[in-house]
Formats: C-alpha cells, structure tokens, sequence
C-alpha cells in the first residue's frame, strides 16, 4: 500500500477513435432522421477533434486517514497526506470499506478548447459537434486513466470501484480546487478553475475511485462492456482485475 501510495503519475493518452452514438447523444439525439451532408459533416469534425486532442492525465493515490464528519456534521473522508476531504453522503457510500482513494484529472488539452474558440466566431454548428466530440473524447481519456488506476490496484492486490466526480450525487463541486491542487493539475496540465469552479480547458474530468481490499461488484467485474477495456494492461497477464 505504501508503494502505491507513493506514486504520482502523469500520462499521455493515445485515443484514436471514439464511440460516435456517445458524440450524437451529447448533440442531442434520440433517432430522428439526419441529412446525409451533417451525417457526413459529424465525422469530418470527430476525426479534426481526435487530430487537434492532446489528452493526458495525472493521478495519485492516498491512504484513507479517517471517517470523521466534518466540522458541519456531513459524513467525509479524510485522506492521508492530503488537506483533501470528501465529504457528503454520496462519498460515504462509494468510499464504503475503501482503503485508499485514487484521485484523478484529465484534459483533452488545450488545443481542444482553442478550436472550440475559433468555430464559436466561424462556424456555431460545427462547434457544437466539436464540443460534443471534445466531451467524449475527454470521457475516453478517463477511461484511459482509470484503467492505470485499476491496473495499479491490481498489481498491489487490490480492487477498485468506478470514478466518481465532484459534483455527481451530494458531492460537492468546491472540492476541485483542493483536489485540483493534490494533483498540481495547474502546473502539470494547465487546468484551471473559474470563479464558478469550472474548469479550463472545458473538456477536463476530475473524479476519485475507491480501492479496496475485496473485489467490488459496483464495477469491473467483467471484461464485457467494461468502459477501460480498450486501455486494459491486466488482461494480457491472464488474470482479470476482478478475479
């Protein structure tokens, strides 16, 4: 445990295709008829976003150091080494049982956010496809850094549950800037955060999973649909992460 919890990773992520279903679902769409100029126009834009991408993450896993509530009665868990706490009941589930905690923080990159800038003063519809393009791209890039996290887990004997972000559930969305700076995401990856706590580069994900001692039936427990499989370094080995 104490190995792992001394590592700090930053990574770059090779994502080379996304699901296009997951890029018409952030447009919006639910099966009506689409023109086959914008059929084609949808693709154009997800290949020139999977060119302009640079995704890349960073991720750090702590000990958890406590369950007390915090100083307004809410249930949190204090984590080692870290002024970072997550409070709420949504973290008191997720992290029920949980020997440590994996934080994360991902970017497709700054280059993402610049044409999302230049097709908002060009062309509005290309942007929204853009944008859609850029939410699943960034998606695909947590999957990629869960599936270190998982690997990590694994190789220390430990299992893990799925991400989880600030602001899903009661989990409070004023946990970025703590949990940005645990990471030294500024530094490393350029986020920042508004005064709204929105983070820049837009299409950025924070999230923290779980790692426990026994196997989690919330997630990972087959290789089937498995949202990490595409970036999977355990299956190789033979044994998969929930076994």
């Amino acid at each position: 445990m104490l190995a792992l919890a001394a590592q700090n990773a930053y990574e770059r992520y090779e994502v080379t295709s996304v699901d296009r279903t997951e890029v018409l679902r952030y447009l919006g769409y639910s099966g009506q008829p689409m023109a086959e100029e914008l059929d084609a126009r949808v693709d154009g834009v997800v290949a020139r976003c999977l060119e302009v991408a640079r995704p890349a993450g960073v991720w750090r896993v702590f000990e958890v150091a406590g369950r007390e509530p915090a100083e307004d009665g809410r249930p949190s868990v204090q984590l080692k080494g870290a002024k970072l706490e997550l409070i709420g009941d949504s973290m008191r589930e997720h992290m029920e049982g949980a020997a440590a905690v994996a934080v994360m923080a991902v970017t497709a990159g700054m280059t993402v956010e610049q044409e999302l800038r230049r097709l908002s003063l060009t062309d509005t519809v290309e942007q929204c496809i853009f944008d859609a393009a850029g939410t699943t791209t960034v998606e695909r890039a947590a999957d990629a850094c869960e599936a270190s996290i998982v690997a990590a887990a694994h190789t220390a004997g430990l299992f893990t549950n799925f991400r989880f972000s600030p602001g899903y559930g009661d989990m409070p969305l004023d946990t970025q800037p703590v949990l940005l700076a645990a990471l030294d995401a500024q530094r490393k990856l350029g986020i920042t955060l508004s005064k709204s706590l929105l983070m820049t580069p837009t299409k950025s994900v924070t999230a923290v999973i779980g790692l426990f001692e026994e196997p989690q039936p919330t997630s990972h427990a087959s290789c089937k649909d498995c949202l990490c499989a595409g970036f999977c370094r355990i299956r190789a080995a033979g044994r998969p992460c929930w076994a």
